[in-house]
């Protein structure tokens, strides 16, 4: 173990990009200093790295940890290469700890990390080392990502929102403030209006999405837009912004949740829209 000591603290990604400079081995592996892998989880993406050489970057699932309980996270799960694709256009589908990459690729980006991007420059990672290889993932809970007040993604959510924003306007300028707010920080929709126009612009970047793409990556693609849509309609339903009658006659083609759930949520919706109009 060799400790590279900076000679200010200038953040994670001053950070890194001095620890990757020093880096000497094939491969390099993420972990920031309050998450905990399992003993496990490096020798799988090895392993996983030496038998598919056309994948530059493995992740693996990942666990929340907070007070010492643990509970499943709620980054996407059973991941393709080509369902990673879709996903990087609309949100940021790994946590940066739970990624390992072929370090030969890594050293054709200049720089390693870009801190213009800070707080959201794991995820300008993933696209600008797509250009050299494949990402998958590894379907194993492998990492206990530690969630607490005094982490980055909370103390800094404004600039992290700002430039999740900025990486993901190249592909959707149109949506992407709305992909940040309601995909990535799940915050409820405000209206029906808001929930038509962010899958309106989903449906168009799945229409470009498409042309290159197998039936098997669409189908899964298409599937995944259905439970997104069913997760933030849920949400909009239970803050009592949306009617569920109204969203359902706007809900996509491949949606085929059960409606048991939203029926309840459209009731717990509509006491939080009666007590907000008597004690405002």
């Amino acid at each position: 173990i060799r400790l590279i000591r900076a000679s200010t603290n200038g953040g994670p990604v001053v950070a890194r990009n001095l620890a990757f400079a020093a880096a000497r081995g094939r491969y390099a592996a993420g972990l920031d200093q309050d998450d905990l892998c399992l003993p496990e989880r490096f020798a799988r993406q090895v392993a996983f790295l030496d038998a598919n050489p056309q994948m530059v970057l493995v992740s693996t699932a990942a666990m929340f940890l907070e007070d010492g309980r643990t509970s499943p996270g709620n980054w996407p799960r059973r991941l393709t290469p080509g369902l990673i694709d879709w996903l990087m256009l609309i949100q940021n589908p790994f946590a940066w700890s739970s990624v390992m990459f072929r370090t030969d690729a890594a050293r054709r980006l200049d720089p390693f990390e870009r801190p213009e991007l800070r707080y959201v420059e794991d995820f300008d990672f993933y696209h600008r080392i797509r250009a050299f290889g494949e990402l998958a993932q590894i379907d194993e809970e492998l990492l206990l990502y530690r969630v607490h007040d005094g982490g980055a993604s909370s103390v800094f959510n404004d600039t992290m929102c700002a430039n999740a924003v900025k990486l993901l306007s190249r592909h959707a300028p149109e949506i992407a403030p709305l992909l940040v707010a309601h995909v990535m920080s799940r915050e409820p929709v405000p209206d029906l209006a808001t929930l038509a126009r962010l899958f309106a612009g989903i449906a168009a970047m799945r229409d470009g999405f498409a042309p290159a793409r197998d039936v098997e990556t669409l189908d899964r693609v298409d599937l995944e837009i259905g439970r997104l849509w069913h997760r933030l309609c849920r949400a909009g339903v239970r803050s009592g912004h949306i009617a569920l009658h109204r969203a359902m006659a706007g809900r996509p083609a491949t949606f085929s949740a059960a409606l048991g759930d939203l029926v309840v949520s459209q009731a717990i919706g509509g006491i939080r829209a009666i007590r907000r109009t008597m004690f405002g």
